[in-house]
């Protein structure tokens, strides 16, 4: 308790919230605690602040802004670029994994029976999550609860938009098959749209090549004749 109300002083319950959070969206495999984490990155930011300012004679004004640097960087390296990462990631998980649970329940099987049969034959991340979802029903929650709380875990509106319309569904007693094909018609047509995204990128990110290497060096070539007559008169 004690320990607990040390770090509540050094850290705001905001800030502790909202890393808590985070670690959320890196789901089920992620072991990170949200504490450890905070700590971890003050202590190595309290390092590097000492180093520069013991090893640069400049270091009273370079370590407060390479300390404040790392300390905003390392959250978004560490959090918040993996979880843009595994969204996407999910998303092209999710394609396959609602195809199929469509095609399961088509078979006659309820929500639920779709499901454990589903997570059983795909193993994704997305299919982790789902299983860490009935593993909550055997516990005693209902199925309704259980896909809630999943989309906290879940960094894709996309995705959560279709868990949404699944707990609907059940609900309120409508098909959930025909939500579930049109879900996996705007996952597809959204996939579709940022792979036309990345392409239309392409002649962009060439042309910064271009000029970055085959510039300087058409450049050099072009006058290494009078580089060389200067060097020798």
């Amino acid at each position: 308790m004690k320990q607990n109300s040390i770090i509540l002083k050094i850290y705001r319950e905001k800030t502790i919230e909202k890393i808590s959070n985070k670690i959320k969206l890196l789901g089920v495999y992620c072991k990170y605690n949200a504490i450890d984490l905070l700590n971890t990155r003050l202590l190595i930011s309290l390092f590097i602040f000492f180093i520069i300012m013991v090893t640069n004679k400049y270091g009273f004004f370079l370590a407060p802004i390479i300390t404040l640097l790392f300390y905003i960087l390392s959250e978004y390296l560490v959090l918040d670029w993996q979880i843009k990462k595994r969204g996407k990631k999910l998303e092209v998980e999710a394609l396959f994994f609602f195809e199929v649970l469509a095609l399961t329940l088509e078979s006659g099987r309820n929500l639920k029976g779709a499901l454990d049969l589903t997570c059983s034959n795909i193993d994704s991340e997305m299919s982790a999550e789902f299983q860490k979802t009935l593993d909550e029903v055997k516990l005693g929650k209902s199925l309704t609860e259980s896909l809630e709380a999943m989309k906290v875990r879940i960094p894709s509106e996309t995705i959560n938009n279709t868990i949404l319309n699944i707990t609907q569904s059940t609900i309120f007693g409508n098909s959930i098959i025909d939500s579930l094909y049109n879900q996996i018609d705007y996952l597809r047509e959204k996939q579709l749209l940022d792979v036309r995204a990345r392409i239309a990128k392409l002649p962009t990110k060439i042309s910064a090549i271009s000029v970055l290497f085959f510039v300087p060096l058409m450049l050099l070539l072009i006058l290494a004749p009078v580089i060389i007559n200067f060097l020798n008169s």
